[in-house]
């Protein structure tokens, strides 16, 4: 890609990043590309589908978080790993209104333009779980599945304003039942250290 469409595009990423995030990912493309300052027929030229925008909007914050994974994976504690990404996927999630049904979709659709990068974000997930579970840190009657499910689950509770003010008290509650080992200082402390690397 030149330079100048690299610009371009990466413009147009910036600017459907701001309106998604507040708007939902049901935002009009066309009030897209008139913050952008372009015609609709240049956001479409670089992408075609609003899945397609989606898939580049969200695709960089799923390759993060899976590198979150790994990074983790070397870092913490299996049963802390595992719970600073789930409260990591559920602020990605999060920042995109709407984006839970989609990622639910996309990783059954092997057509979607988001399948593969939900498939690889679940197996980073996986992964960890299986290593808490490993260590008898996480319960074993659920899988990396079960866990996509309830990371989707955490983050639409985000997203509904009537229950916004209970999300972080779900999330403790969700993770003492998956840690075998889990107790609430534990989880205030993790999520206070999350808050302070922000």
């Amino acid at each position: 890609m030149r330079a100048d469409a690299r610009k371009n595009h990466d413009h147009l990423l910036a600017v459907a990043g701001a309106v998604i995030t507040e708007e939902g990912i049901d935002a009009s493309l066309r009030d897209i590309a008139r913050r952008a300052g372009v015609g609709l027929a240049t956001l479409l030229r670089h992408f075609p589908t609003r899945e397609a925008l989606l898939d580049a909007l969200l695709r960089t914050s799923f390759d993060e978080l899976t590198a979150k994974a790994s990074e983790l994976e070397t870092s913490k504690t299996p049963d802390h790993a595992l719970r600073s990404w789930l409260r990591d996927f559920v602020a990605c999630a999060h920042n995109y209104r709407g984006v839970v049904a989609l990622m639910a979709a996309a990783i059954e659709d092997t057509e979607s333009a988001l399948h593969a990068s939900c498939v690889t974000m679940r197996a980073s997930g996986t992964r960890l779980l299986a290593r808490a579970q490993a260590e008898g840190m996480a319960r074993t009657d659920i899988d990396g599945t079960d866990l996509y499910a309830l990371a989707g689950s955490l983050a639409w509770l985000s997203d509904q304003p009537s229950l916004a003010a209970r999300a972080d008290h779900l999330f403790d509650v969700v993770t003492s039942a998956l840690l075998t080992n889990a107790d609430t200082s534990d989880a205030k402390a993790d999520q206070q250290g999350t808050e302070e690397a922000d």
